[in-house]
């Protein structure tokens, strides 16, 4: 499915409408290059299932933030800084990939043949003509 975001607030529709598909033991995969809004998503679908946290700062340094939702739990990772499988698998995310928990993964790049076979990827894209829009690919 592809889709043009035209700002945040239809970023953050999208996300929200799109979090009402979402189940324990789901991962969802968040690529894009920097600033294409993949921390936003990610917020916008933990307030969707009810993490009720004021802040919700972008797991970068700490590699996992977990949360409580409405029945369920939410990891959010952020792989950016790490060097691949070996060092996820040390620190045992695999742990996250089921049930009670939702997974959500920034820069799943780092260590793609670590995901379950049933990720979810959602790509972001900025759009050339509109520096707010985006263009949305999610694929089952």
């Amino acid at each position: 499915m592809h889709k043009r975001l035209n700002n945040e607030a239809e970023t953050l529709d999208f996300a929200k409408e799109f979090s009402a598909r979402l189940k324990p033991g789901d991962v969802l995969a968040l690529s894009g290059d920097l600033g294409t809004g993949k921390s936003v998503v990610a917020r916008a679908v933990m307030r969707a299932l009810g993490v009720m946290d004021e802040a919700l700062p972008s797991p970068t340094y700490t590699i996992i933030q977990e949360y409580e939702g409405r029945g369920c739990r939410i990891a959010h990772m952020d792989w950016y800084r790490l060097e691949g499988a070996d060092e996820l698998e040390a620190i045992g995310v695999r742990e996250y990939f089921q049930s009670p928990w939702i997974c959500l993964i920034e820069w799943p790049e780092r260590a793609l043949d670590l995901l379950p076979d049933e990720t979810i990827h959602l790509s972001l894209q900025c759009v050339e003509d509109n520096l707010e829009a985006r263009l949305a690919e999610l694929t089952p």
